[in-house]
């Protein structure tokens, strides 16, 4: 089977999820060629494999020039044209969640959306005094004047710490989550405009080096 003259056209989404430790191409690419032998082979061809036993979701970044190298190690003249992301990552799920789970999950976030959304316009209308909503609420319920710290204020307590901890994916110096923290993702973010500023501003002074 000659490969020469031929174009594979390969197209990978940034972030794959698969839900087998052996991951071959075609559980994650987007694949096209003439010639369908070679087609065929190409996405048999596995990409990576998962080792250990974690039970939690895996996460591994890849880039195509990975999965071009592989290519061409089986079909050295055969011509490799990327139409998608450079970089990709690729996430490993070992027991995808029922449908009665992601429901479940669903709704919880819908009931907690209601309720944080009502407490927000309350203290709004409050000149934002959290101690005035809670002494009316518990007014209201109790039909009893509040004499200070009760249910509400720590239970409040309690759920904003949880809450702080859990959105900065941090427990002191641990992480919860390997996916990387919001001011990790603000950190990438800023170098990027960082980079990008540098480029712009080299390239308008005319200061850009030539090859």
């Amino acid at each position: 089977m000659s490969a020469a003259g031929q174009i594979l056209y390969l197209k990978i989404e940034q972030n794959c999820i698969v839900y087998k430790r052996s991951v071959t191409l075609q559980d994650i690419a987007s694949v096209e060629c003439t010639d369908v032998g070679i087609l065929r082979q190409v996405l048999q061809e596995q990409v990576y494999y998962f080792s250990g036993n974690e039970k939690s979701s895996l996460v591994q970044v890849f880039s195509v020039l990975d999965v071009i190298r592989k290519i061409h190690e089986k079909y050295p003249v055969l011509e490799v044209e990327n139409i998608g992301e450079p970089d990709f990552v690729i996430r490993y799920v070992p027991d995808p969640e029922k449908k009665s789970v992601q429901y479940l999950k669903t709704a919880l976030v819908c009931v907690i959306l209601f309720f944080g959304s009502a407490f927000t316009i309350m203290t709004f209308i409050e000149d934002v005094s959290v101690n005035k909503v809670f002494n009316a609420l518990y007014t209201r319920v109790t039909g009893q004047v509040s004499n200070g710290a009760g249910v509400l204020e720590i239970c409040f307590c309690i759920g904003l710490a949880i809450g702080i901890m859990v959105f900065y994916n941090h427990v002191g110096t641990k992480k919860i989550t390997d996916d990387p923290t919001p001011i990790q993702v603000a950190m990438r973010k800023y170098e990027q405009d960082v980079d990008t500023t540098y480029i712009e501003t080299s390239s308008r002074k005319g200061k850009s080096k030539k090859v």
